[in-house]
């Protein structure tokens, strides 16, 4: 019976050991839990404060977009991503209404009629400029291309301005100036073929460069075109329109070509001038 007893309280005894060992575990686990439940709850804070702010930002940057009105005609409205005015709008559809409606079929919003109607515009335009062997116009939606032959505008390997440029130069600059939104770049084009080197010119690239920068120069100087509004780039030989296999070939790679295109954030910026 004795022997019983001293079991029992052996038994007991350990059994008690095991449940303070797994207490203590389960301690440190719930203070584990508390300290991350803590650290949660603390980036839950600053979350919330962050986008609190930036909801804050947001309302005030809405409330200034809706306070630019002075009234009804000068209310921000968006035509195809692009934000103007009633008024800036109402001279748009002003500047329509010159073109043939037939013309404006197939626009389905403001933003392709503006393209349509500077397109009618500038082949109304390029009416007065007569195509022949040395001179070619392509248009693409609102883009002219004009290419010049250089023997209409240069000597062999100069970039002096011939005086026969005279009347298509100034055709170009009448339309360039008629529209205030209009910017033009003029592209010099070269053959393939080496030449004598001088002072001036080492290569089709110096070439090239010095021919368009010449056409720049007669635009601004003598026709009035806006220097602001002008480019004027080297191409070298390197984008022929045809093999410089021929000597025909080559005489249809010498040529200038002046692009008309629009200048849009120019076009906006004399819209709101005018309001």
């Amino acid at each position: 019976m004795k022997r019983i007893s001293i079991i029992l309280c052996t038994a007991i005894l350990f059994t008690a050991c095991v449940s303070k060992k797994k207490y203590v575990a389960l301690e440190q686990d719930n203070s584990e839990l508390k300290s991350e439940l803590t650290k949660t709850k603390v980036e839950k804070e600053e979350l919330e404060a962050k986008f609190a702010a930036i909801e804050e930002r947001v309302d005030d940057y809405n409330q200034k977009i809706n306070s630019l009105t002075e009234d009804n005609n000068t209310k921000l409205v968006n035509v195809d991503g692009v934000v103007i005015s009633e008024n800036q709008k109402k001279a748009l559809r002003e500047s329509l209404k010159n073109v043939p409606p037939a013309y404006l079929a197939t626009a389905k919003t403001l933003k392709d009629s503006m393209n349509l109607a500077l397109q009618f515009n500038l082949k109304e335009s390029m009416d007065t400029i007569e195509e022949d062997d040395d001179i070619a116009i392509k248009i693409e939606e609102t883009v002219v291309m004009i290419s010049i032959s250089d023997k209409m505008l240069f000597n062999s390997g100069s970039y002096k301005i011939s005086d026969k440029a005279d009347a298509i130069l100034q055709k170009i600059a009448n339309v360039v100036n008629s529209e205030e939104s209009l910017d033009i770049m003029v592209e010099g084009h070269t053959d393939n073929q080496t030449f004598k080197q001088n002072a001036s010119i080492k290569d089709n690239w110096d070439l090239s460069v010095l021919r368009a920068t010449s056409v720049v120069k007669k635009l601004q100087d003598k026709y009035g075109v806006a220097p602001e509004k002008l480019i004027a780039a080297g191409r070298s030989f390197y984008q022929p329109l045809v093999d410089n296999d021929t000597k025909e070939n080559r005489a249809t790679n010498r040529r200038t070509r002046i692009v008309i295109l629009p200048n849009i954030d120019k076009f906006f910026a004399l819209m709101n001038s005018n309001n």
